[in-house]
C-alpha cells in the first residue's frame, strides 16, 4: 500500500469516527457519560495519573474530554466531554455536555485517542464557557497539573492558575505551559439528553433539571474525590 493510499484510508476512517462521535442518539449520549466517568475513575486509581486531593478540593469545575486525533497535513482533533461545576453551596452540578477540538498544521500521519481532564480553578474561568468557546491557554492561562505523587509541588501559584491540565500519555509535568485546544458548549446535545430547553449556564448553576439515574455514578465520583 502506498503512502498516499494509506493516508486516504486513514482519513476516511477518521472522518467516519468523527461522524460516529457526533451521533446524538440517547443511548450514545448515555455511553458518553459512562466513558467520562471511566476516564476520571481510571486517572484517580492510577498513581502515575491521579490528581492531588488539594487541587480537587479547590476545583471550581472539572472537565473530562475524550478525543480522537488524526491527520495528514492538517491535523484534526475532535471529541466530546462533560463539565461539572461546583455551585456556591458546595454541591456539584449535573454533567453538562461539551464539544472539544484542536487543529495543527504540519506533516503528520496517524491517529490517537486522547483523554484529558481540565481542572478549572476559579468561577470566572468557568463562566468563559457561557460565551460558547474557551480556548485553553489563550482565553485562560493553563499549565500541566501536578500528580498526586508530586504533592509537594502543589503551591499557591499552581492553585491560582486558571486551568490545570491532565492528559494521558502527554508527557505533561508541573509548571509546563500548555495550549490544549478548545472546549465549547453543546446545547443541542444537552437538549436531547436532558429533554430541557435550558442551556449550559442554567444547567451548571441552576436546579431546574433533576439528575437522571445515568449521571449519578459520575456525580457521586466527583463528590467523593473533591471532599
Amino acid at each position: 500500500m502506498t503512502l498516499r493510499s494509506a493516508a486516504l484510508s486513514f482519513l476516511a476512517l477518521f472522518c467516519t469516527a468523527l461522524i460516529h462521535a457526533q451521533t446524538t442518539a440517547p443511548d450514545r449520549l448515555a455511553a458518553r457519560i459512562e466513558t467520562c466517568e471511566a476516564i476520571l475513575r481510571e486517572f484517580q486509581e492510577d498513581p502515575q495519573l491521579a490528581i492531588p486531593s488539594e487541587v480537587l478540593r479547590q476545583a471550581r469545575a472539572i472537565v473530562v474530554v475524550n478525543q480522537v486525533k488524526g491527520g495528514l497535513i492538517l491535523g484534526l482533533q475532535y471529541g466530546y466531554g462533560v463539565v461539572l461545576a461546583r455551585r456556591p453551596d458546595g454541591s456539584w452540578s449535573i454533567p453538562v455536555f461539551i464539544r472539544a477540538g484542536e487543529a495543527s498544521l504540519g506533516l503528520q500521519l496517524g491517529g490517537q485517542r486522547t483523554e484529558t481532564i481540565y481542572i478549572l480553578m476559579n468561577d470566572d474561568t468557568v463562566r468563559l464557557l457561557f460565551a460558547n468557546r474557551l480556548n485553553i491557554g489563550v482565553d485562560a492561562s493553563a499549565i500541566a497539573g501536578p500528580r498526586s505523587y508530586e504533592a509537594e509541588k502543589v503551591n499557591r501559584d499552581i492553585l491560582d492558575t486558571p486551568v490545570l491540565v491532565y492528559g494521558r500519555n502527554h508527557g505533561l509535568f508541573a509548571g509546563a505551559t500548555v495550549k490544549a485546544g478548545w472546549i465549547a458548549r453543546d446545547d443541542d446535545t444537552n437538549f436531547t439528553y436532558y429533554a430541557t430547553p435550558y442551556t449550559l449556564p442554567e444547567l451548571l448553576y441552576g436546579n431546574f433539571v433533576p439528575p437522571p439515574p445515568g449521571v449519578r455514578p459520575l456525580m457521586d465520583l466527583v463528590s467523593a474525590i473533591t471532599r
